[in-house]
């Protein structure tokens, strides 16, 4: 645990606003390598990227079993902290997820607000006491779990245009996030530069970027001050795309 320990320190004070923490969010233990290789003081993990690599659609299809399997093999590969996309918790309680996470060697999680079950977004009290249950199992078991806390606000809004009309409510949800015991917000999805940066002075607590190509670059970011950039599906979209030309090639 202790190890566990220094790892979830170091992820968390890594959470620098104006000196962005990038992720390219792998999906097993050759590009956790691959990953740790070029210089990268963090492993994350892709959700979409592990159940897709194992067969299975997104938004919690995979067996949680599964899930995590990939996790721990992720932190077998890497001497690094990793922390592990866990999508809405697979339907585990704080307890069970905490245990879960830390026997794969992961200090910390994404999770997101979305309900897999019912569909839509989870109803701000029941999952701000699902972060704040979350923390406190973390306390208990002695590692400072980073908690990456999503707001899907925007990504279920759909159409860009229309995440103006839902700004207000991410705001709300990621402020309530915050104080429930998150360390960093992710409204997934969000990538008109001056929302991101209206969105990053509200909240004034780290807050997640998800990288895309109408999102502004890495340098424009942290001039915002964004804490924290993910590639969320990127690497795993460009792995295919080389292997589709090599094939294109080869016929």
């Amino acid at each position: 645990m202790s190890q566990l320990a220094a790892h979830a320190k170091t992820l968390r004070d890594l959470h620098q606003r104006g000196n962005p923490l990038v992720l390219p969010n792998v999906w097993d233990a050759a590009t956790a390598g691959l990953v740790a290789e070029a210089g990268f003081p963090v492993v994350a993990t892709s959700s979409s990227a592990v159940a897709n690599s194992l067969g299975f659609p997104d938004g919690e299809k995979t067996p949680v079993d599964e899930m995590f399997a990939a996790v721990r093999r992720v932190a077998n590969a890497v001497d690094l902290p990793v922390t592990a996309d866990i999508e809405a918790g697979y339907g585990l309680d704080a307890e069970q997820l905490v245990t879960a996470l830390l026997e794969a060697g992961a200090v910390g999680i994404n999770i997101e607000d979305t309900d897999h079950t019912a569909g839509g977004v989870r109803e701000l009290a029941w999952q701000t006491e699902r972060l704040t249950r979350i923390r406190k199992a973390a306390d208990a078991a002695g590692v400072p779990v980073v908690i990456n806390a999503r707001v899907d606000a925007f990504i279920r809004a759909g159409d860009p245009d229309k995440h103006a009309e839902v700004f207000a409510d991410g705001v709300e949800r990621a402020k309530r996030y915050r104080d429930a015991g998150a360390d960093c917000v992710y409204p997934i999805a969000l990538a008109d530069p001056e929302l991101i940066a209206e969105f990053v002075r509200q909240v004034d607590f780290p807050v997640n970027i998800m990288l895309k190509p109408t999102s502004p670059p890495i340098s424009e970011l942290g001039a915002m001050g964004v804490a924290r950039v993910s590639l969320a599906t990127g690497v795993w979209r460009a792995s295919l795309q080389a292997v589709r030309e090599l094939l294109a090639g080869l016929r």
